[in-house]
């Protein structure tokens, strides 16, 4: 399962089923059904089978990108959330508090064992959040760790708050953002900036998305169906960006043809790096309509 084209990733909590087919109507690229932190520990079992019927009765080839925040590899409920909720409407495991390719490794384990029992041929991928110190650290290890691993995601809240950096602090933001989004390309999988909890606050979110987007992110979470348009908008290419990668990827047509390897376009040397991001540019807006 590829999640280049995941610009919004909107969070709606399993133990909310009422909110389920409204999120599937709804813009969103993705929706990331929530096992973890949006539900109590006296509802995990229920939320559980809600989530896998939901699943389960999702129509084939007419859906959006569907993702599970699973509970972690140390809770006694991450076994059992992968076998409730592995089959044909499963696209992706989003994986919590990974810290060590072992992680991905034992997530990868289970998932295998889990798919063999369901009879799957497609493999599920992994979406592993980068929110410990130490997960920061050993980011890169962790993308390179499986075929599984679908790209990188970071949690702000669990990687800020226990030690007291401001979710508001630019330079701290920009720090784990490039860190996060050069492991993910040393493995050539995405990067996804965290969701921002402030939903009365439009203008930071665009700001937000718009830092990361510059960095080259594929896509931002959403925790409220009112940041999902704002987050569409910033991660798709814009209109000049798609007219200005047309006029490389002609001109580097062109001097392919007589044997130039760099050349200039509206005042700008390019060259093969400059050539592969315009027609990943073109691509993705072919892509996203």
């Amino acid at each position: 399962m590829t999640l280049a084209l995941m610009r919004s990733k909107l969070f709606v909590p399993g133990s909310r089923p009422d909110f389920f087919a409204k999120a599937l109507a709804g813009a969103a690229d993705a929706l990331s059904l929530d096992l973890e932190d949006a539900v109590a520990e006296p509802r995990k079992a229920e939320a559980r089978e809600q989530v896998a019927g939901f699943l389960r009765g999702l129509p084939a080839g007419s859906r959006k990108i569907m993702i599970v925040r699973v509970n972690g590899l140390a809770t006694p409920h991450f076994a059992a959330d992968i076998e409730a909720i592995t089959g044909p409407g499963l696209d992706v495991v989003n994986l919590p508090m990974v810290e060590s390719p072992e992680d991905i490794l034992a997530c990868a384990e289970v998932l295998h064992r889990a798919e063999a029992a369901a009879s799957l041929v497609q493999p599920i991928g992994i979406l592993a959040n980068i929110e410990t110190p130490k997960g920061l650290r050993r980011a890169a290890e962790i993308a390179a760790a499986h075929p599984r691993v679908a790209g990188l995601q970071i949690g702000y809240g669990d990687l800020f708050e226990p030690f007291g950096v401001d979710r508001a602090d630019e330079a701290a933001l920009q720090h784990v953002r490039i860190a996060v989004r050069f492991a993910a390309a040393e493995a050539g999988v995405p990067a996804f900036d965290g969701s921002l909890a402030v939903i009365a606050s439009p203008e930071r979110l665009r700001a937000e998305a718009e830092a990361a987007r510059r960095l080259g992110f594929a896509g931002k979470s959403c925790i409220h169906p009112s940041q999902v348009p704002v987050c569409n908008e910033v991660f798709r290419p814009t209109e000049a960006q798609v007219a200005h990668a047309r006029r490389v990827v002609a001109a580097a047509e062109e001097a392919e043809a007589k044997g130039l390897g760099a050349f200039t376009v509206d005042g700008q040397m390019v060259d093969a790096p400059f050539i592969a991001r315009a027609r990943a540019v073109l691509d993705l807006a072919a892509r996203q309509g």
